[in-house]
């Protein structure tokens, strides 16, 4: 199939060695974050926070939280040109809806007069949050959505991606407790462009179910 979203998944894969010379430009980069900006998530709640670690003081203070496990991907830290910590809220609560619903009526997106009916929206939150105040399995969830957004933006900018949940979440914590502002970051994604030759992974073909045995039409 040659429609350019295929294309773009086709060619899409998980980089498993980075050329450390090789850069993603400022103008790349620019188009990445307004992408994950731009993320999809359930009432539009944005329970997430994104660090992007450029610089080898970041990159370095990343390399060491793999001190007691993970360390097949401890390599990728240094070698690529940025990683990406996706973190989610695990106590998104009221009050921090209602700065999305303010940006909702800022943007002109809802007429100032449904505020307190889209505000009712938060009832799905309600429903997923324990006694207490615990909802992280529902704002994880919403994260995974800006992951995959992330994803296929990198394939269309021909940039590589390594999605890593082999990291050690709570050295993350420790390490960018100041920058994570509580959130809690169990995934993170290095991007930039593979080594030529050396990464087993780059050029071969797509292996995945048949569609039919993944996808009923009904």
């Amino acid at each position: 199939m040659s429609h350019p979203i295929i294309i773009d998944l086709n060619n899409r894969y998980t980089a498993k060695k980075y050329d450390e010379e090789k850069r993603i430009s400022q103008e790349d980069m620019a188009i990445i974050k307004e992408a994950i900006r731009l993320s999809a998530s359930s009432i539009n709640s944005q329970p997430w926070k994104f660090l992007v670690l450029e610089t080898d003081e970041a990159k370095l203070r990343f390399h060491d939280t793999f001190a007691n496990m993970h360390q097949f991907n401890q390599p990728h830290a240094k070698a690529a040109s940025h990683t990406i910590l996706l973190a989610y809220d695990p106590n998104f609560t009221k009050e921090k809806f209602a700065k999305r619903v303010d940006a909702e009526v800022t943007s002109g997106h809802l007429p100032a007069e449904m505020y307190d009916q889209f505000m009712g929206a938060y009832a799905f939150v309600d429903a997923n949050t324990d006694e207490s105040g615990f909802n992280g399995h529902w704002s994880k969830a919403q994260m995974y959505l800006a992951l995959g957004n992330l994803l296929h933006t990198l394939a269309r900018l021909g940039i590589d991606s390594t999605p890593m949940e082999g990291v050690d979440s709570a050295l993350i914590g420790e390490e960018f407790a100041a920058e994570l502002d509580g959130h809690i970051c169990e995934v993170a994604i290095a991007v930039g462009y593979h080594k030529d030759g050396e990464d087993y992974n780059h050029g071969l073909p797509k292996a995945r179910l048949a569609i039919d045995d993944v996808i009923k039409t009904l």
